[in-house]
């Protein structure tokens, strides 16, 4: 079976890619080889997000489609900068400009009160539009008032993992994938496909 992630981030689609590696018989494949038009995440959900772009870009390439919106919820910002977290140091910005503005908004706040979690909502969809399946995964933390490690991306260098004693970008890549808010999205929705797996087939593009 084949499945395009909704996607052209080099890190998302390797995290996923690892993730799912032990499904038999999935070909994984992000949007780089596909010429799609970008989809305007303006919906006020993660989930809002994920189902916007798994729909459009399923219907668009005519191929079964993975979408997530992950970001991040810091309580002491009222849930901030959440469905905005990539755009929250402006378009384009990198990893160190999020952290950076994010430390910023956080000055003040004792670390008692920078509790956080990252949250990831999957979906799939089908060629014809149709959602076969949703999943999300949520891990709490809290956020350090420097940045630490050298490993991930986006926010991972300001969210200490408690469990681990470290922040995201200090764990290797494969210690992370068994942690990460991705990880028990992707084992909600590995789950869910083992026991509805003909659905897959069941959508595939009709010639």
């Amino acid at each position: 079976m084949k499945l395009i992630i909704a996607s052209r981030n080099a890190h998302k689609t390797t995290e996923i890619q690892a993730m799912l590696s032990s499904v038999p018989d999935l070909e994984i494949a992000s949007l780089a080889d596909y010429d799609v038009p970008e989809i305007i995440e303006d919906q006020d959900t993660f989930l809002g997000n994920a189902t916007k772009k798994a729909i459009e870009t399923a219907c668009y390439i005519k191929e079964i489609v993975l979408a997530d919106d992950s970001g991040l919820a810091v309580d002491a910002l009222n849930g901030a900068p959440g469905v905005y977290s990539a755009r929250y140091a402006g378009e384009g910005a990198t990893s160190e400009q999020l952290c950076e503005k994010l430390l910023r908004e956080l000055k003040d706040v004792p670390p008692e009160k920078r509790t956080a979690r990252f949250t990831t909502v999957l979906v799939i969809a089908a060629p014809n539009g149709k959602i076969l399946y949703t999943a999300a995964g949520v891990c709490e933390g809290l956020i350090t008032e420097n940045m630490r490690g050298v490993n991930g991306f986006g926010y991972d260098p300001v969210f200490y993992y408690p469990s681990l004693k470290k922040t995201f970008a200090e764990l290797a890549p494969a210690e992370k994938n068994q942690h990460s808010h991705r990880y028990l999205a992707l084992q909600d929705l590995l789950g869910k496909i083992n026991a509805e797996e003909p659905a897959l087939v069941e959508e595939s593009p009709q010639s």
